[in-house]
């Protein structure tokens, strides 16, 4: 039996829509209708129906599974105990409103469950018994289930045929005035069932992991809000040891960073037969770095593999591979993309305006991006090559003609990683040293890049430029770059560059407002970094951690 309540059907019915219960910030979806004087517009009622049906949105449904063995025929909601006594139905399932000990002897002997997820019931059914005032009433019409009211309620009366009580249905929701929780403006119905619907996939997702390991201090806080779920509590805690006690004790999944998991706890999950969840930074992921331990806003969470890693399936592989991209999903997508192009948007921040170097006119100009030399991403798909100094010389090889430029890693030129290359020895290859700053107006400005696994090339691929991939990024063996590292047999579609940025940007990661906090798509936090809202809640860190970068570079 599961842990959310449900509203008794005697209580006034709530918005049948609703968000789930977040902790730290007030996501509701609705707001107090101003007075009318003329009726609501009723939208197109089966488009809308299929909609909410699809996205599985309305009343809790963050709550338990009702984890019935088949589904019934019939499902009942009784308001009284004596409704029940007495009464046998074959097929049957019976959900009481209420969870109290008065309705264990009434039920004794039937198929029953309290405070579950109405989707997990309803569908599949043939009808639904219940009283008048029980919002379960307009779900199953949703969900197109014939329905027998037993009471008067706001939702049905005795007798109301299907047509009655699904225009009932359409004059609720027409009625109701929508709000936007990022903005607290304004909003429609379609935009609250997208983000119901996204809501509901990332808590569906959740449900399974009940604790985390490896997971740094600094973002802690934002990783709990990722991983969030209304019916469990999750286990931050310190241990490899600690996080495999919870999850064999709770019997669920544990998340984990991938470069902080250890062979041993692999091993360990595996014998016990634990999932490993890896959680890893999204690729529009902060107005600021994580070396400055600014904590992110985009991560992606991944239970198959993790989308670095070309050696095995990932979640971002499935999805590239065999999701049905439709032509709203694509057009969003391109609009996403030309959000980011515009807006100068690139993993760490939004630059406008920025100066570069000046190219020389006729010439092919080409941007080879450094890297920290013992990433996670260079050691699982570079093929070998690691060393930034042989990326450099490699390019140049192929590019004996162009002018090349070299970006040093943002967190290798602070002194914090392993990278490093001498002025000199750059210079030996490359026409100039380009520091500071951010991405996106280096690669307005070149013709082409040539890059290891660094996530450099996806951004150029968004603003039309050529891609050459000397190991096996994510991006990679679909079609899209030039391809000089290990192939990839997985990947077996041809995108088009919509279809992989839908993937790569829409589908796979999970996006946080930076301001309220609530799991977000990812258009607001875009918004969020162009319009320069986005801040880090850790202020203080980022001079300190520049002067220790300034130690270990005088060390080293």
């Amino acid at each position: 039996m599961g842990q959310a309540s449900m509203t008794p059907p005697s209580a006034p019915p709530l918005s049948l829509l609703r968000a789930p219960p977040f902790p730290w910030h007030d996501a509701a979806i609705t707001q107090p209708a101003p007075s009318r004087t003329s009726k609501p517009v009723l939208h197109d009622r089966d488009t809308l129906f299929a909609a909410i049906r699809q996205a599985r949105v309305g009343g809790d449904f963050w709550a338990d599974d009702a984890g019935v063995k088949r589904l019934a025929a019939t499902v009942i909601r009784p308001g009284e105990p004596s409704e029940v006594e007495g009464t046998e139905r074959p097929d049957t399932i019976w959900i009481p409103p209420v969870g109290t000990p008065r309705w264990t002897h009434a039920l004794r002997g039937r198929t029953w469950c309290i405070d579950v997820d109405p989707w997990s019931v309803l569908p599949g059914a043939s009808r639904l018994l219940a009283h008048g005032d029980d919002e379960w009433i307009a779900l199953a019409r949703i969900a197109g289930i014939k329905v027998d009211v037993l009471s008067t309620g706001g939702f049905g009366a005795p007798g109301d045929d299907a047509a009655t009580l699904d225009g009932r249905v359409a004059e609720l929701l027409a009625n109701q005035d929508w709000r936007d929780p990022f903005t607290g403006g304004s909003s429609t119905i379609e935009a609250v069932v997208d983000l119901l619907a996204l809501w509901r996939h990332t808590l569906d997702l959740n449900r399974p992991i009940v604790s985390t390991c490896g997971m740094a201090w600094w973002k802690r806080k934002e990783i709990g809000r990722f991983l969030w779920h209304p019916t469990r509590h999750l286990a931050m805690v310190p241990s490899p040891a600690q996080a495999l006690r919870v999850a064999r004790k709770e019997g669920g999944a544990i998340a984990v960073w991938p470069s902080r998991v250890s062979p041993a706890l692999i091993a360990a999950a595996g014998q016990q037969g634990t999932a490993l969840v890896r959680v890893e930074d999204g690729f529009v992921r902060s107005a600021g770095l994580g070396v400055d331990l600014v904590p992110p806003s985009s991560i992606v969470v991944d239970a198959s593999g993790i989308h670095f890693d070309p050696g095995a399936p990932s979640d971002l592989e499935a999805v590239l591979n065999d999701a049905q991209m439709s032509a709203r999903l694509l057009g969003r997508a391109r609009s996403l993309r030309e959000i980011i192009v515009r807006a100068g948007i690139s993993k760490y921040s939004a630059d406008q305006g920025q100066s570069v170097p000046e190219r020389i006119p006729g010439k092919r100009l080409v941007l080879v991006p450094g890297q920290v030399e013992d990433d996670m991403s260079v050691r699982a798909g570079g093929g070998g090559l690691t060393s930034n100094l042989e990326l450099l010389r490699r390019a140049r090889d192929l590019e004996p003609d162009a002018q090349i430029w070299f970006r040093p890693h943002p967190d290798v030129d602070a002194g914090h990683r392993k990278g490093k290359v001498p002025d000199t020895d750059i210079l030996a290859h490359a026409d100039h040293i380009v520091r500071g700053g951010g991405m996106a107006p280096l690669l307005h400005a070149v013709d082409a890049v040539h890059v290891l696994t660094s996530l450099t090339g996806f951004e150029a691929l968004m603003r039309g430029r050529e891609v050459t991939c000397h190991g096996t990024p994510f991006y990679a063996g679909w079609g899209l770059t030039r391809d000089l590292g290990p192939a990839t047999p997985r990947r077996t579609a041809r995108l088009s560059l919509d279809a992989l940025v839908a993937g790569v940007l829409i589908l796979y990661p999970r996006y946080l407002d930076p301001v309220t906090g609530l799991p977000c798509p990812p258009e607001v936090l875009v918004s969020r970094m162009a319009s320069a809202t986005a801040h880090n809640r850790l202020k203080w860190i980022g001079p300190l951690r520049r002067w220790q970068g300034k130690l270990m570079k005088m060390i080293r």
